[in-house]
């Protein structure tokens, strides 16, 4: 990678996070794209300030070559040209050459989903499932406020314990971009919330005791982040799918985000609602989980109608 490719890539990065807002894990993402192109350019003799349009089609037909998925092209191909778009608008080129380079579109595929038993018996199993009293009723209030809320897992981990206190009938999240939307609590999610948060605090006035400072988060850690991982928050949810007797590979943490807006939208809920609650900043994001019922329908369909049954 040469210094000047080197520069842009850092240039891009530290303006999507103090400009954008952008999380960590889609500044990672993109450093790790926009290094493999870098990686590229040098094989290529070119770098950025004078590469081509018909140089980053190569670029694309050689990952494609290389057998990656058409989401990955597809995330590399946006990573680079905002990445143009960037160095265009900041005067380091007088052109852009990836903007009129078409993708490879997305794989289609439907988002899993669980059945409202299989969460039931996830809900069931948190409440027994843990080394110790605290931590079951932590994995408690996760799976409830998780499945009545339908955050994505890192909103979950880093919510703040002042947006729980005084029984709150909805939760203020703070989404991608720094986006804030309103969720409102189920009350099973906000009886284990309460529940949760008394024991949390006997436990964090223990540690202050002992000199630790305080945790300022709903899910705290004595990690570098001073709240529990998503990593983590992964295993937890991978033990309580082998206790509930549900196929741990049917079950993510995202899976449950799944499972709240298909449940919502197969109980009647507006798609706009669902689209709000979620965070989507487009309906057509939303829409999918519309293809996740029509699927599930045909199921039960084919299932249960005396006419699909073979004699």
């Amino acid at each position: 990678m040469t210094t000047t490719d080197l520069h842009w890539i850092s240039a891009f990065l530290e303006a999507q996070s103090a400009e954008l807002g952008a999380a960590d894990n889609t500044r990672l993402a993109y450093a790790r794209d926009l290094k493999d192109f870098a990686a590229w350019t040098v094989r290529q003799s070119v770098d950025f300030t004078a590469i081509s349009r018909d140089q980053i089609e190569t670029y694309l037909i050689d990952c494609e070559a290389q057998g990656l998925a058409r989401s990955t092209r597809a995330r590399r191909l946006s990573a680079i040209r905002q990445l143009f778009r960037f160095a265009f608008e900041e005067g380091l080129r007088q052109d852009n050459p990836a903007i009129q380079i078409s993708g490879p579109g997305r794989d289609k595929k439907l988002p899993k989903t669980l059945s409202e038993d299989e969460v039931d018996r996830l809900l069931d199993a948190a409440r027994t499932t843990g080394r110790s009293a605290s931590d079951r009723l932590r994995n408690s209030c996760l799976m409830e406020v998780l499945y009545a809320t339908g955050m994505r897992v890192s909103e979950l981990v880093s919510l703040p314990v002042a947006a729980t206190r005084g029984d709150p009938r909805v939760l203020l999240i703070l989404g991608k971009g720094g986006k804030e939307r309103m969720v409102p609590l189920s009350p099973p999610a906000r009886a284990m919330l309460a529940e949760w948060l008394a024991t949390r605090d006997e436990i964090e006035e223990a540690a202050r005791k002992k000199g630790l400072p305080a945790s300022r988060y709903l899910f705290p850690s004595r990690g570098k982040s001073g709240h529990l991982t998503r990593h983590r928050f992964f295993q937890i949810v991978k033990n309580l799918a082998v206790a509930a007797g549900v196929a741990p590979d049917k079950v993510t943490p995202h899976t449950l985000r799944h499972a709240f807006a298909t449940h919502l939208l197969a109980n009647g809920a507006d798609l706009r609602a669902i689209q709000t609650l979620l965070g989507h900043a487009d309906v057509a994001t939303t829409e999918i989980y519309t293809h996740v019922l029509d699927e599930r329908l045909k199921e039960l369909v084919l299932e249960h109608h005396p006419l699909a049954r073979e004699d």
